[in-house]
């Protein structure tokens, strides 16, 4: 096996984008790997998977004089699993104009190993040999779909060991060639050459489409999600097929826009020194955070003030009910909310008195629907409305005054519909309703 020499170093590809280093100061080896830093171990006892792969089992036995530990349980089914390309979520900043733009299929990932389906964790699901007749000896990288929403048929299916006629309702939409040469354009020329009807009737080439910029995104997103679509896939132009989760394949959901109070500025570093770096942020619960992405030079160099509102964007709220991936859109032009004022800003606008003024809580509609989701240290709140052809959705910690959206639509039975779409999904992650 290959080994380091004192004050040698190495790097590796690991599962990230950016590969691990390896190194050997004075005898003792460490990874820049989580699982090497993270151990609770002195430096010289600790190993993992890349130094155990680099020098063998038997040297780092010996180097470390005990037992080696276990593989960790994500570590194991990694190992166990075919060679995968994972994707990373959008960072709301990454300019994806000019790449290939997919639907994000809500079937099973299935890899074609030239002879069987494997799962992400190596275990083969037993189709029938009419179903894989015509697939190429090499592998294909894609997904067993039925259609929107049918999960879990799809699952209930492919689990199947008889091999059933149930088969018949599914099909591989196929999405990359692994093992193929090549950029990713070549081998989508690849995949609609081996992948016919006449062929092969239960495969297909999945569509992707160049993006043209940010309104497009953002258009066939809301397009498929109003078909009952998770969201979309983003593949970089000309990319390799790289095992692992890399920058090349982006997952992009829901966008949602909000507002946030302005309460400090973050200086900023390397080609932005002397300008933004990113603002630190306010919601109208006390949720602090930073929002250091989508500003142009100029806004960097003239950033909104402290105690001035900003409208942002973002994709989902973390288990901790902050915004995941904000990106900066505007400075708002009108006054903010007195709910969202910092509270420098508020104290301004107090009367001489010394009273505050009342703040307004949102008050439910006859329609509105309360949901609550309590688990670990998550503790929030959801609420949905409907009156005519607006829809209000308010949501939060439980026991603050939440962040309040409103969306108008063409017609009440839009509105409804949209109202529906949202509950299934909010009680598809575990809330539960409650009286409002």
């Amino acid at each position: 096996m290959a080994d380091l020499e004192d004050g040698e170093s190495v790097e590796m590809k690991g599962s990230g984008a950016k590969p691990y280093v390896l190194k050997n100061v004075g005898g003792v080896y460490s990874c820049s790997c989580p699982a090497w830093r993270n151990q609770s171990l002195p430096i010289e006892r600790r190993t993992c998977k890349h130094l155990r792969k680099l020098r063998g089992d038997q040297a780092e036995l010996d180097r470390i004089g005990g037992e080696l530990p276990p593989k960790p349980l994500k570590e194991a089914e990694e190992t166990a699993g075919p060679p995968l390309l994972l994707a990373h979520a959008w960072d709301n900043a990454t300019d994806l104009t000019g790449w290939w733009m997919s639907e994000k299929l809500d079937g099973v990932r299935a890899y074609w190993d030239g002879k069987q389906f494997l799962s992400r964790l190596g275990n083969p699901f037993l189709a029938p040999d009419w179903f894989v007749e015509g697939l190429p000896a090499s592998p294909l990288d894609g997904e067993l779909w039925i259609g929107r929403k049918r999960f879990q048929r799809t699952v209930s299916i492919v689990r199947r060991q008889d091999r059933s006629d149930h088969w018949k309702e599914v099909r591989f939409l196929v999405f990359d060639a692994p093992q193929q040469s090549g950029d990713f354009e070549g081998r989508l020329e690849f995949l609609a050459d081996c992948l016919r009807p006449e062929r092969q009737p239960y495969a297909l080439v999945h569509e992707h489409r160049r993006c043209a910029g940010l309104e497009q995104l953002r258009k066939e997103l809301a397009r498929i999600e109003s078909l009952g679509g998770e969201g979309l896939m983003l593949r970089q132009p000309r990319s390799v097929y790289e095992v692992g989760r890399s920058l090349t394949l982006l997952k992009v959901k829901t966008f949602h826009d909000s507002e946030a109070v302005v309460i400090d500025h973050q200086p900023g570093k390397g080609k932005h020194v002397g300008k933004l770096g990113a603002l630190v942020v306010k919601l109208a619960d006390g949720t602090e955070f930073s929002v250091g992405t989508g500003f142009s030079d100029a806004e960097r160099a003239s950033p909104p003030p402290v105690g001035s509102a900003i409208t942002f964007r973002y994709q989902e709220l973390s288990e901790a009910g902050v915004p995941r991936f904000p990106s900066f859109v505007r400075a708002c032009r009108e006054p903010f909310s007195p709910a969202l004022e910092s509270p420098a800003a508020e104290a301004a606008q107090q009367p001489a008195s010394g009273k505050k003024k009342p703040v307004a809580s949102p008050q439910p509609t006859a329609s509105t629907r309360h949901f609550e989701f309590v688990e670990g240290k998550s503790n929030k709140f959801w609420e949905i409305g409907v009156e005519g052809c607006d829809v209000t959705v308010r949501f939060g910690r439980i026991g603050s005054q939440g962040t309040t959206q409103v969306k108008t639509f063409a017609d009440a039975q839009a509105a409804r519909k949209h109202v529906d779409k949202l509950v299934a999904e909010k009680t598809g992650k575990g809330y539960v309703e409650r009286e409002a």
